[in-house]
């Protein structure tokens, strides 16, 4: 692997390294026992051609998105798409039976117990993914790029590979309404930035962690709204999503940190120099008050589901996230504009 950037990594000692190693070969491990767990409901990765571009979701109960996720990620290229769903009752699976470009497996095991769906997903890259650029997204996630809207995934992975990079960071951008959480209409045939129309340009907390040398961003909409109070606690926003996989790599926290570390050196966060994109953020669509409710209860999303509890309490209470101080979005350029995304030399 090229040793792209790593510069921008603290340096470790040789003890640090030994356990990175074996903590990598530990969540491989996992993974690959994980396997059990799965099982095809549409197996069509005879389809994956040398070249293609790959997308691994995991997802439950996401039919309202599917349709425009379905069409963003075929406008920018995605060849194929690796879905596990975790038990959707609400017609996901058989929306997902039905897609051309789709291999699917289904598992009603812990979504928390394996690790929020990442041993599924590793699993299907070692086993599908080693040597493509992947793209591991979740269903509320839109990747853009600067050009995007004229230049495809293909033309972005050969800009990397021609600059020696094996990675591409994004910033996950909450993107939310105007008016009471809950009150809008959305279509599922639509752009969801329609009715998701605004969002936070700053501020941004950045620190680069030892020893995985990964970035740990926050801020934005969500820690002004639900964790003021306790900012330490919320969500996490960098993301290295799109990567030229190997079956030794392994994410380590959801796409916020990988092994090897050199992959961290991919991303440097918002004003930062790497080449670099957006992840919009689509949370919260109109059915975010009815799901926070469901996902409360079910207690999947967090490592200490009982220190969150306040902030579904705070969705479901239908809050006003507009300010004076929020910006309209409208398109990749401004956002690059302001420093939310890198700039790539094409």
């Amino acid at each position: 692997m090229t040793d792209f950037a790593a510069d921008n990594l603290p340096p470790i000692g040789w003890v640090q390294k030994y356990r990175l190693r074996l903590k990598r070969r530990r969540l491989l491990w996992r993974s690959f026992r994980s396997r059990r767990q799965l099982s095809c409901l549409n197996d069509q990765t005879a389809q994956i051609k040398p070249g293609a571009i790959l997308a691994f979701t995991t997802l439950r109960n996401e039919i309202t998105r599917l349709p425009w996720f379905f069409r963003h990620y075929r406008a920018l290229g995605v060849d194929h798409f690796l879905i596990v769903d975790n038990g959707s009752d609400d017609g996901s699976a058989e929306f997902l039976r039905d897609q051309p470009d789709v291999s699917l497996w289904q598992t009603r095991a812990s979504y928390r117990a394996a690790r929020y769906g990442l041993d599924w997903l590793t699993w299907l890259q070692m086993r599908h993914g080693h040597g493509h650029w992947t793209l591991m997204v979740d269903a509320d996630e839109l990747l853009i790029y600067p050009d995007h809207d004229s230049r495809s995934l293909q033309d972005l992975t050969t800009a990397l590979d021609q600059q020696g990079r094996v990675a591409f960071g994004a910033l996950m951008l909450d993107l939310y309404p105007k008016g009471p959480l809950g009150a809008q209409a959305y279509d599922p045939e639509t752009d969801p930035t329609t009715v998701l129309g605004w969002f936070d340009p700053g501020p941004y907390r950045v620190q680069r962690q030892s020893p995985l040398g990964n970035l740990w961003v926050q801020g934005g909409a969500r820690d002004r709204m639900f964790f003021a109070d306790q900012s330490r606690h919320s969500p996490t926003l960098n993301k290295i999503p799109l990567v030229r996989w190997s079956r030794r790599y392994a994410y380590v926290n959801s796409c916020h940190s990988a092994l090897p570390r050199q992959l961290n050196a991919a991303y440097d966060g918002p004003g930062g120099t790497t080449p670099s994109g957006v992840l919009l953020h689509t949370k919260f669509l109109p059915e975010v008050v009815r799901k926070s409710t469901t996902e409360k209860s079910r207690r999947q999303h967090f490592h200490d589901p009982d220190q969150f509890e306040t902030y579904y309490d705070a969705i479901t209470d239908r809050p006003d996230m507009w300010t004076t101080e929020s910006v309209q979005y409208s398109g990749w350029l401004p956002l690059q504009q302001l420093g939310l995304m890198g700039k790539i030399d094409w």
